[in-house]
């Protein structure tokens, strides 16, 4: 028996068999560029409280960058290799800026949408699905981090913080590391009861920014805590970003992407699973 164009091509569409087998009916629509499109308009009339993140690491770029930097002459890199200061923290507070407003996106804002604009019930009122909201928020928010790290970087370069062509992935890389802190920042969002929950956020994200290699090389640690260290999502993203602008790579850089694959994969399908529970119930 002969099928169709028309027959083969509905088996992968939204609404057929084997689609649904793999994304349950009510949890997906296809539009989560719909709550892209309503943020851009939102903070196209907010757009200072947008840009303000930017400036928290030029700060400290220029305080520590190259005021402590006038104490300190070279630095351990990757591979070994001395580097000036600057050259050391600038790819590390890229890092920490993707960080900041892929976090800052996905736990604050969405917490106020959910819990006190109750704006995702009426969501669910129209054929949007929870993994539509989770989808969207979180590529929001990865648009967010990567805005802030495009902006950073191209400080970087006007400043002579650049010293290689691999730079050209550093982009790409922070969309990477966005996207997997957003995907996490939103499930643990579903899990917060009130704003004292944000406590736990701060605990969290400035022992990262402060321990994750990100003002001095992982050597100056215990062993110990040097294995701890190399756990944190940040010192991945430290450490990616810093091979690729002092164009050192390494193959450990695969295995970097694959940490925040996975952090991405495990907070979207939580977000997902947790808006879905707290949202039809």
């Amino acid at each position: 028996m002969t099928r169709t164009i028309d027959q083969e091509s509905a088996e992968v569409r939204p609404g057929s068999g084997l689609f649904l087998r793999i994304v349950p009916p009510g949890l997906y629509a296809g539009r989560a560029r719909v709550l892209v499109e309503r943020s851009f308009l939102v903070y196209r009339r907010a757009w200072l409280s947008f840009v303000s993140g930017f400036f928290e690491p030029l700060f400290f770029l220029l305080s520590l960058g190259y005021g402590f930097g006038r104490l300190v002459t070279e630095v351990e890199g990757p591979g070994g290799h001395l580097l000036s200061y600057p050259v050391f923290v600038a790819p590390a507070l890229l890092a920490a800026s993707a960080m900041n407003g892929a976090v800052f996106d996905a736990t604050y804002n969405i917490f106020f949408k959910f819990k006190y604009a109750k704006l995702y019930d009426a969501m669910l009122a129209t054929p949007l699905g929870p993994l539509d909201i989770a989808v969207g928020e979180i590529s929001w928010a990865l648009l967010r981090g990567g805005m802030y790290s495009a902006a950073f970087l191209s400080v970087m370069l006007g400043m002579g913080l650049v010293t290689s062509a691999w730079a050209l992935l550093a982009l790409p890389a922070c969309l990477v590391v966005a996207f997997a802190f957003a995907a996490v920042g939103m499930a643990a969002t579903t899990f917060m009861r009130s704003w004292q929950d944000f406590d736990l956020v701060q605990l969290v994200v400035l022992p990262l920014f402060l321990f994750s290699t990100t003002f001095y090389p992982l050597s100056v640690y215990p062993s110990a805590v040097r294995t701890v260290v190399t756990w944190t999502p940040l010192y991945h993203a430290v450490e990616l970003l810093r091979g690729l602008t002092t164009g050192v790579p390494s193959w450990s850089m695969l295995g970097d992407l694959v940490y925040f694959a996975v952090m991405a994969a495990v907070g979207l399908v939580i977000a997902a699973r947790r808006l879905g529970t707290l949202l039809l119930k």
